[in-house]
Formats: C-alpha cells, sequence, structure tokens
C-alpha cells in the first residue's frame, strides 16, 4: 500500500533534476489524482493509493518529466485567488504577473465606474481579476486567439464578473473608438532565440515571443496607446527583468509622464507603467 506522503517523497526525488519546484509538483500532482486540494492532502499525508490512482499518477509524472508544466497536467492554476482553467492554447499564469493587477487596482483607485482594457489576454487571468475586485469598472478585454478567448470566457462564467466583456482581434483592432481610463497588458516579450524559450516549449509561442529583442508586441501597445487612453489614463505594462529601462524609454518618447518601474517580488523590474498627458 502506498501512502500519499509516501508517493508525494518517492515524487520529489524523481522530479528534482527536471523541476526547481519538484516539491510543489509532486503535492500538486499527488491532490489532483486524488481529487482534492493541497489543504486536504496536507491533513491526510496516510491517504492509500488505489491501484488506478497510481496508474493516474504515474502517467501525469512522466508528462511531467518530458517537460509539460504541472497547469496543463491539472488543467488548473491559481492566480489572485481565482481557481482558472489553463489548457495548451494559453499561457500558464505567473505569481508575477499579480504585480499587474496590484498597479492596475492602484491606478483606477478612486476612480467611479472605471474603463479598463486587458491586451492579450490569455486565459483571462487579470482581467477576470480586475473585474472580480472592481464589480464597478467597465473591463474588455482583447486576444488575436479564439481558442484563447474560449478558455478566458469560461474562466469568467466560473467568477461570474458580469462587467467583463471579450473581444477578438490583434490588440487594439477589435476596440473601434473606445477609450480607457486604464490599459493594462502582460504580452509576449521574449527575445528570439532567448536560452529561456527551451523551458517554455510546451506554452504558446506566439503568447511568448516578440522579436529579435522581445520589444516588438511592447511597442506596437505603447504606439496605440494614445488613441484609446483617456487623458489622465495609465498605460501599464509586464516585461522581463531586464526590460526595464527600454520600456521607460518606449514610454517617454511617446509622451508619457509619471513614468516609473516596479518590482516584483523576487526584486526583478517587472512593470512599467506611464500616464498620457491631460
Amino acid at each position: 500500500m502506498i501512502r500519499a506522503a509516501d508517493a508525494q517523497r518517492a515524487l520529489r526525488e524523481r522530479l528534482a533534476p527536471a523541476s526547481p519546484t519538484a516539491a510543489l509538483d509532486a503535492e500538486v500532482l499527488v491532490a489532483a489524482v486524488l481529487g482534492i486540494d493541497r489543504a486536504r492532502l496536507a491533513a491526510d499525508p496516510g491517504r492509500a493509493l488505489a491501484p488506478e490512482e497510481l496508474f493516474a499518477l504515474e502517467s501525469l509524472v512522466r508528462r511531467r518529466l518530458d517537460g509539460e508544466p504541472v497547469a496543463y497536467l491539472t488543467g488548473r492554476r491559481e492566480f489572485w485567488s481565482l481557481d482558472l482553467e489553463v489548457t495548451p492554447d494559453v499561457l500558464v499564469p505567473r505569481p508575477e504577473t499579480e504585480l499587474l493587477v496590484e498597479r492596475a487596482l492602484a491606478a483606477i483607485a478612486g476612480l467611479v465606474n472605471p474603463a479598463v482594457l486587458d491586451l492579450g489576454t490569455g486565459s483571462g487571468a487579470v482581467a477576470i481579476a480586475i473585474a472580480a475586485e472592481r464589480r464597478d469598472a467597465e473591463v474588455a478585454a482583447t486576444d488575436r486567439s479564439a481558442a484563447a478567448l474560449a478558455v478566458a470566457r469560461r474562466n469568467a462564467a466560473r467568477h461570474a464578473p458580469a462587467n467583463l466583456r471579450f473581444l477578438e482581434g490583434d490588440w487594439y483592432a477589435p476596440l473601434a473608438g473606445a477609450q480607457f481610463d486604464a490599459i493594462v497588458s502582460n504580452p509576449p516579450y521574449v527575445a528570439e532565440g532567448d536560452a529561456a524559450l527551451g523551458a517554455l516549449a510546451r506554452e504558446p509561442r506566439g503568447a511568448l515571443v516578440a522579436g529579435p529583442e522581445g520589444l516588438d508586441a511592447l511597442a506596437a501597445i505603447v504606439a496605440g496607446a494614445p488613441r484609446h487612453l483617456a487623458r489622465g489614463g495609465r498605460l501599464l505594462l509586464e516585461h522581463g527583468a531586464g526590460q526595464g529601462a527600454a520600456v521607460r524609454g518606449l514610454l517617454a518618447a511617446a509622451g508619457f509622464g509619471a513614468v516609473a518601474t516596479f518590482r516584483d517580488l523576487a526584486g526583478h523590474e517587472r512593470v512599467t507603467e506611464g500616464v498620457r498627458p491631460r
């Protein structure tokens, strides 16, 4: 008989060479095959795994060793305390992106019925978190991928923010003349040929790569923002740890004021924002 704690211990050892989060991976996968959350798993470490559960667990472990993200194996990912569906059609939401939500909420604090736009929404994580926190806001989210929007709509239906709408199209294309008090985006920002792409091979390349320096999508968003951002409105952009100076330069060159960069919990420059002059 193999118990949950023993299974986790064995999986940690097997996954350690392939994953920097082997302990967490083991915990999540064992909980998934048992059909319980991690809190219940921790409360019942002696729970025995049935033969069919062990078979399912072995299948998941082999896929993880082959480089498949845990979120794709379980089909779930927590973001901003929201349980989100995740499929290979969308980028796996990262904890550092919660900083983008924090900064967006700060940008619209004090505004009544603010209009917010999320560009390249993917799973809908950022847009749903903002809409859930600010029920009085009108939130729009765009993505060029119909498959990604299908995931985002299912996530929105699960968390029921009625103040959120999704539009299919590239960046600002589906928005006509609409204007917003805040525009947020976690766009592709990995450079072509970046060594990090090896570890991200299972995630959609179009949501990751943006030209030779990783700045093409960021530049396009900055260039289009003045047509859709209200005067005094704020543009907030997630970017790579080494791209803060470049993004500040893009915003300054486009005439944005109060340009500032904020660091994530790991100390990396992660979100840069600027204000459209009044």
